[in-house]
């Protein structure tokens, strides 16, 4: 039988949910025989497999329209998706911008901060993404796996994929932070 393939993403996010995963050190060589890891930041391979895999992970909120773009394409190309950390679960700390709107989090950031010179402008171009209301991966797409924690645990992380690579549905429950 086939491993189960495996594609992962980031969002609007600290990375810190992917330097978990890579916390679990050694044991990513016992999931590595359980699975094949495929897309993730991590790797060379920056896209889910066109022709699909069966476990997508994002990591982080949805903070723009590329966000959207994203979770839309990892959600029609994986069979379970799963939203990793607080971000993804919850908009985490990137939704702490909905409480001074978009406008302003755009002008403190290029044009009011210290370094930014006399000439600062926010950038402008119809090729950039544009902000939305930070929001969790759920109210994008349907989640079927969701691992809280701001990072989860190396151990949380493990558990979850390893029970996906065998065909179960994790249970998740507790404090996510202290697995053990």
């Amino acid at each position: 039988m086939a491993k189960p393939k495996v594609a992962s993403d980031w969002l609007a996010g600290c990375a810190g949910c992917h330097m978990s995963f890579l916390d679990m050190d050694e044991r990513i060589v016992e999931l590595l025989k359980l699975v094949d890891l495929r897309a993730t930041p991590i790797t060379d391979l920056k896209e889910p497999d066109k022709d699909g895999v069966d476990v997508g992970i994002l990591e982080g909120g949805i903070s723009n329209t590329y966000n959207e773009e994203v979770a839309k394409k990892m959600r029609a190309r994986c069979k379970i998706l799963v939203a990793l950390g607080d971000c993804a679960v919850f908009g985490g700390v990137p939704a702490m911008r909905n409480f001074t709107g978009d406008q302003a989090a755009l002008e403190r950031a290029y044009v009011q901060t210290e370094s930014t010179d006399a000439s600062g402008k926010i950038p402008d171009d119809p090729e950039l993404a544009q902000m939305v209301h930070v929001r969790p991966v759920s109210d994008v797409v349907k989640v079927d796996v969701f691992l809280p924690g701001c990072a989860p645990s190396a151990d949380a992380i493990f558990y979850v994929l390893s029970e996906l690579a065998q065909g179960r549905i994790p249970e998740v429950s507790g404090d996510y932070n202290d697995w053990h």
